[in-house]
């Protein structure tokens, strides 16, 4: 199921499209308003309501102060100052904003976490770390010697 609930374009008349998202569509599930299914969106997404289902979001989602989502979300970044349950993967940067409260698996580049937000569950940022004995021996740090 795609939705598309609002498309706001009225004062912008310049279509730009980076990477597939298109920067002139702005989609909203407004407070009170309960969803059940998955969502893709090529724009931007705000969800002041509840979600139950997954959302695909190829720019940024805000999940307001109101808003519930119990699903895995994958974005390209997130404002969260709401509820989230599930897994969330975030391909460049996640901002916790105090009023977030979170119990889920967190994927992301970069995280940013104001104070008295809550957060429960696993988080891995960033690339895969290799272990320092792993390196050649050319490769180690001045001062360590191979085994």
């Amino acid at each position: 199921m795609q939705f598309n609930l609002i498309r706001s374009t009225m004062f912008n008349k310049n279509t730009t499209k980076t990477a597939g998202v298109d920067s002139t569509s702005f989609n909203l599930i407004a407070n009170g308003t309960q969803l059940t299914g998955d969502i893709k969106a090529n724009g931007d997404f705000r969800i002041d309501g509840s979600l139950k289902g997954t959302i695909s979001v190829k720019g940024k989602l805000v999940v307001g102060a109101t808003g519930l989502i119990d699903g895995d979300i994958d974005c390209q970044n997130a404002d969260i100052m709401g509820e989230v349950k599930g897994n969330l993967n975030v391909s460049e940067l996640l901002s916790l904003k105090s009023t977030a409260r979170l119990n889920c698996d967190i994927t992301t580049a970069k995280i940013s976490i104001e104070p008295d937000a809550l957060f429960t569950g696993n988080c891995s940022m960033g690339g895969v770390v290799k272990n320092i004995q792993d390196l050649p021996h050319e490769a180690k740090p001045k001062g360590q010697a191979a085994h």
